[in-house]
């Protein structure tokens, strides 16, 4: 196979991840989907990604991935924990732009608290959500699963994979995807969520996705060819 030819394998996880990303346009169109919706979807995939790197630290170091794997779990959750506070207040997904950030007896202590964030963030998106979003959120965690499946396991890539490797990947995805989409929600925000602008946002959602996972499983093919 050429070095510049992909596998059918990534075809098949290519077209299965943009047909999962189709969902958010089906709820604009006929589930009432909002702005606050779809960025609610976005931010829900990001534990998606942190569970399956997760997953693909423990396959690659076994027993001894226990201590990163807990490093990562109390950084990125924390990371994931402000980001969705923000994505609540941005949103004010659930009524409760003020209330959202823990205090008094009621927090955790230290570092956990950032941990708390994320699980009332969660609890609240997911009390919150327009119908349809659990179903996209599920969708979008088989087609995760699927790319792993295919690309990570079947294909080889956690031949070239690494540990520092594996948990940085999240935290660029999340700075690539999430910047764009909020910065695309001020613009849509400001002129009424018209429906061709939701629309579009989800599209633009799409091509970054694409581009990410061409990127991110370019050089496993190229080494593999």
């Amino acid at each position: 196979m050429p070095a510049d030819a992909t596998p059918p394998r990534d075809h098949i996880a290519l077209a299965f991840l943009v047909a999962m990303n189709l969902i958010p346009i089906a709820g604009v169109l006929w589930l009432d989907w909002d702005l606050a919706s779809i960025i609610v979807l976005y931010w829900l995939e990001n534990l998606v990604v942190g569970f399956y790197t997760i997953l693909k630290m423990l396959h690659l170091k076994g027993l001894t991935a226990l201590f990163p794997v807990a490093f990562f779990c109390l950084h990125y959750g924390a990371f994931c924990g402000v980001h969705g506070m923000f994505v609540l207040t941005f949103t004010s997904e659930g009524g409760m732009a003020g209330d959202v950030f823990p205090s008094g007896d009621d927090a955790w202590p230290a570092h956990l608290v950032f941990i708390q964030m994320l699980v009332i963030a969660v609890q609240r998106m997911l009390d919150a959500a327009a119908p349809g979003v659990v179903l996209a959120w599920i969708g979008l965690f088989v087609s995760h699963g699927l790319s792993l499946l295919l690309n990570y396991f079947l294909g080889g890539e956690y031949r070239l994979s690494e540990i520092r490797t594996l948990m940085s990947a999240p935290y660029k995805r999340i700075a690539a995807l999430h910047v764009a989409i909020i910065v695309g929600g001020w613009g849509i925000m400001a002129l009424g969520s018209p429906l061709m602008l939701l629309i579009a946002l989800v599209a633009l959602k799409i091509a970054l996705d694409i581009s990410l996972h061409r990127k991110e499983h370019r050089d496993g093919h190229e080494r593999y060819a």
